[in-house]
């Protein structure tokens, strides 16, 4: 069996904090930590098999200087109080480190200043009704708090002290976090994990992706202090999933979201290369492929997709691959240095693929069924465009036909046969042709699963079954964005989402998802970010020059904007996602005109 169930003593609640001296906690938001609906103070409460238990979090009050160390610290004058206006922003260098100067509503504030996810610099992102948003990939920060709104990223910011004296702003701020730039939220830990039964959890995580992840640790930063499992085939901890096809030679601990002392320090267990079987939905137990079994009384179904497999002659001969886990970008990397590489479908994964591997390779081609790459989600013009700039980095494209044969030559792939009747040699192939949702062992549970295979949940993330929740690519939800229509949303960003909502459901909180799907994939240094759900579009209006590859794409449904992509236009992608969140509508007239001052409220 793989992974451990530690058992460690008892412990009470330490919040951990990866930065403490800059963390500062706004009254009114420790009101509503501490204080029960009812106005009067009190611990939360959860039950557990029908028993009430009690947690809260040690409490913390404000230190009238919560700067432990004074030499850590650094205050330095930044600008005169009139250099900013409303409603802008302004990096400022403090001597030791920067900070993002932001001045809304008449008032200053100051947090980090790069996105903890990959480092983007906020200063080129939008602010908006208290949070900025990150040019890049689009997560969210409260401007107040510094805490993580919107993902993708699993960390808040720092969050610096502003004062004003004599008309001048200066910030205050700790040495360690201008130089870390990101905060591990507040977090509680189980308080009697060594009183466990080892065959049964309050809450059980079946997948340990970003959903699962950040359901565990939403779990413990709100307080819940009981037993959290997750469980995984895979033989690692939970990591950066879309680098895998963007940077095929990263080892598992470089792209790690955690590290392994993380996950001891806040009792969240993993049980990695461990496969659930079969539910029993009514004895709340999951089967494990080795017999074992687990009694849950909350469930999370995060288990994503699995990639389909070719099902041509010859699909079984050697140096044939899914890309599924970093073993797999590892082997295909070494293998197709210098060699002959094919890949089969021009998805996200395969193009990713391709870009990555032409440097290393001595060819990259690609066979796709339809005319161009990404024609049913980017349209036809910007599909076109996506494949010149492939071409003019050396991929061969080999379009509407397919793989009829795989040839081996001592066991090992020697050429790829295609119906069209032509043969390209071929060393190593790359599989890059869709996924269907890893629910086949739902089948029998009860558990309410579409046509297609994907787990059918509501604006909270729960299933028909009470207490059992589902979440990421192995879905299909009310998206609020296109009318409440049940959608799958296979994006890194919305599986963050989803494990937030489900946790704070698991917990009573009654909180519906309302988040904007936001993407983006990488190719040759550049990057088409993408937000909105596209899916019907009847038109695409397009400004910028597609040639030099510098351009906004707008997908219209009717006379309504629906999706947004660009390339080389930060950060309108970002401008578009926050206009769509305010729930306001764009029309097509709006776009097609180029003027774009419905971007600040002031159009239709």
């Amino acid at each position: 069996m793989g992974g451990c169930f530690s058992k460690p003593k008892p412990v009470s609640f330490v919040p951990a904090v990866e930065v403490k001296i800059e963390v500062v906690i706004p009254e009114k938001e420790r009101s509503k930590e501490e204080m029960s609906p009812n106005g009067k103070a009190s611990p939360l409460i959860y039950k557990v098999n029908g028993t009430a238990r009690h947690y809260h979090l040690e409490e913390h009050p404000i230190a009238s200087n919560p700067y432990h160390n004074p030499k850590d610290v650094v205050e330095a004058s930044v600008c005169h109080v009139k250099d900013l206006e409303n409603g802008q922003m302004r990096e400022v260098d403090l001597g030791c480190g920067k900070a993002l100067l932001i001045k809304e509503g008449g008032e200053f504030h100051a947090v980090g200043h790069k996105c903890p996810h990959y480092g983007a610099p906020l200063v080129k992102g939008v602010l908006s009704k208290g949070r900025v948003r990150c040019p890049w990939h689009g997560a969210c920060f409260n401007i107040s708090t510094g805490d993580i709104e919107d993902f993708p990223g699993l960390d808040s910011l720092p969050r610096f002290q502003v004062k004003i004296e004599k008309e001048k702003v200066y910030i205050r701020a700790s040495k360690q976090a201008l130089q870390i730039q990101r905060r591990t939220k507040m977090m509680a830990k189980c308080i009697s994990l060594s009183n466990y039964n080892l065959s049964s959890t309050n809450v059980l995580i079946i997948g340990a992706g970003a959903a699962g992840l950040v359901c565990a640790e939403t779990l413990r930063q709100e307080g819940f202090s009981d037993r959290i499992v997750m469980c995984t085939m895979d033989r690692h901890l939970p990591y950066d999933r879309p680098k895998l096809s963007k940077s095929m030679d990263s080892h598992p601990e470089q792209i790690a979201l955690r590290p392994k002392e993380f996950f001891r320090t806040y009792d969240i267990e993993v049980l990695t290369e461990m496969q659930v079987a079969a539910m029993d939905i009514k004895n709340k137990t999951a089967v494990f492929k080795d017999g074992f079994k687990m009694e849950y009384n909350k469930l999370l179904i995060a288990t994503g997709n699995t990639p389909k497999a070719l099902s041509c002659k010859g699909k079984e001969v050697e140096n044939v691959f899914n890309i599924r886990t970093p073993e797999d970008a590892n082997r295909v990397v070494k293998l197709a240095t210098s060699k002959n590489v094919v890949v089969v479908g021009a998805s996200f994964l395969g193009m990713e693929v391709a870009a990555y591997l032409t440097e290393r390779a001595h060819s990259v081609s690609v066979v796709e069924l339809e005319e161009v790459p990404f024609k049913k989600f980017f349209g036809e013009r910007v599909g076109r465009a996506v494949m010149k700039m492939f071409e003019s980095n050396r991929v061969k494209f080999y379009m509407q036909t397919e793989v009829s044969e795989l040839r081996e030559q001592e066991g090992k792939l020697k050429e790829v046969v295609l119906k069209s009747g032509k043969v390209l040699r071929a060393d190593v192939c790359v599989v890059g042709v869709g996924a269907v949702p890893a629910t086949g062992f739902l089948k029998q549970s009860g558990i309410n699963i579409d046509s297609k295979g994907f787990i059918v949940v509501n604006k909270m993330m729960q299933t028909n079954i009470p207490g059992v929740f589902a979440a990421g690519d192995a879905v299909t939800f009310p998206l609020a964005l296109r009318n409440n229509k049940k959608v799958n949303v296979p994006h890194w960003q919305m599986a963050h989402m989803h494990g937030r909502v489900a946790a704070l459901n698991m917990l009573a909180h009654g909180v519906e998802i309302s988040t904007v799907p936001y993407l983006w994939t990488a190719m040759f240094g550049k990057s088409i970010r993408y937000a909105g759900h596209g899916e019907g579009f009847d038109d695409v209006v397009i400004q910028g020059d597609l040639d030099e590859l510098k351009f906004v794409a707008f997908y219209t449904k009717s006379d309504e904007v629906v999706a947004v992509a660009s390339m080389n236009y930060d950060p309108i992608v970002s401008k578009v996602a926050e206009v769509l969140a305010a729930g306001r509508t764009i029309r097509k007239r709006d776009v097609e005109t180029g003027d774009m001052s419905w971007l600040t409220g002031k159009g239709s």
